[in-house]
């Protein structure tokens, strides 16, 4: 599998447990110039940024590890330009999904509530 059908398998399965908890999902891979959003989803008037890292089993970093200083930097910088798109001002939150997957099967998903926020 390519990394890109590795993350589509790992954005899918959060795509649903987002929905199946009552979240509306809003957007997928909003990409600006600077920046991109796997999943971008709403639950009781709050958005939730939401990054998805997939791994196989054992490897060098964990998904949560790889939602560096960096990755944050980008990640507030689409949030940004996306809120600023809204009408409204919205309460907003970013969250982690880590998913492991046993070659195309999704094994786990541990998600994240406000993994962090905004302040830079």
């Amino acid at each position: 599998m390519s990394s890109r059908s590795i993350g589509n398998v790992g954005e899918d399965a959060v795509c649903e447990m987002l929905t199946r908890h009552g979240y509306e999902i809003l957007d997928r891979n909003f990409t600006v110039k600077g920046g991109e959003i796997d999943i971008i989803a709403k639950k009781n008037g709050a958005v939730a940024f939401v990054e998805v890292k997939t791994r196989k089993p054992s490897p060098l970093s964990s998904g949560e590890e790889a939602v560096d200083h960096n990755k944050k930097r980008h990640l507030i910088y689409a949030a940004e330009r996306y809120l600023g798109r809204l009408d409204e001002p919205v309460n907003a939150r970013f969250d982690v999904a880590a998913v492991e997957l046993d070659g195309s099967r999704v094994t786990k998903i541990r998600y994240y509530v406000s993994a962090f926020d905004a302040s830079k």
